[in-house]
C-alpha cells in the first residue's frame, strides 16, 4: 500500500471514529437505573420527565426511610448517603427540567405544580428526619443539602408558576 493511501486510509479512521464519538447518546446519570434512564429518555413530554424525576426522587426517600428503619449489615452509612445523592440529583434534574421549559416556552403549567406539591412533601420528610431521625450523624451532611436542594427546587417552581405561559384560553363565539 502507497504512503499516500495509508495516509487518506487513517484519516478516514479518524473523522469516522470522531463523528461516532459526537453520536453518543447522553450518558446515564450515575444515581439512576437503566430502566429509569429509559423511561426518562421514551417521555415525550416535559411535564411526563418531571414527573417521571418526582416519582424517582420519592422511591429514593421511602429507600432511605427503609433503610433507616432495617439496616443492612454491611455498607449502610453508604446505603444512606447514596440514597440521599440520588434523591437530590432527581429533584435538582426536575428543576433543571422546569428552567429548560419556561426558557423554550414550553407548556409544563402541570409539572410545575407538581413539583410544588412534592416538594413540600418532600420538605416535610426530611426536616422530620433531621430532628427525628436515627443515627442523623451519618447522614448530616447529605441531609442538610438535601434540605437545602429540595427548597431551592420548591421557592424556583413557585416562581416559574409566575412565568409559565398559561394555559389556551378558547374564545366562546
Amino acid at each position: 500500500m502507497k504512503p499516500v493511501a495509508r495516509i487518506f486510509l487513517a484519516a478516514c479512521f479518524v473523522l469516522a471514529a470522531s463523528s461516532i464519538a459526537q453520536a453518543r447518546p447522553e450518558p446515564q446519570k450515575d444515581y439512576l437505573s437503566n430502566l429509569e434512564a429509559d423511561k426518562i429518555r421514551d417521555a415525550e413530554t416535559v411535564n411526563e420527565r418531571i414527573k417521571l424525576f418526582l416519582t424517582f426522587a420519592e422511591d429514593r426517600l421511602k429507600k432511605f426511610q427503609y433503610e433507616l428503619d432495617h439496616p443492612s449489615s454491611n455498607r449502610h452509612s453508604d446505603m444512606l448517603n447514596s440514597l440521599l445523592n440520588a434523591y437530590v440529583g432527581c429533584v435538582d434534574d426536575a428543576a433543571d427540567l422546569i428552567a429548560l421549559g419556561i426558557e423554550k416556552q414550553d407548556n409544563i403549567r402541570q409539572g410545575v405544580d407538581l413539583m410544588v406539591t412534592r416538594t413540600k412533601d418532600f420538605l416535610t420528610t426530611l426536616e422530620k428526619l433531621s430532628t427525628e431521625g436515627a443515627e442523623r450523624e451519618i447522614y448530616k451532611e447529605n441531609l442538610d443539602d438535601a434540605i437545602e436542594g429540595t427548597r431551592d427546587a420548591m421557592n424556583d417552581a413557585e416562581k416559574a408558576k409566575k412565568r409559565v405561559a398559561p394555559p389556551p384560553v378558547r374564545r366562546k363565539n
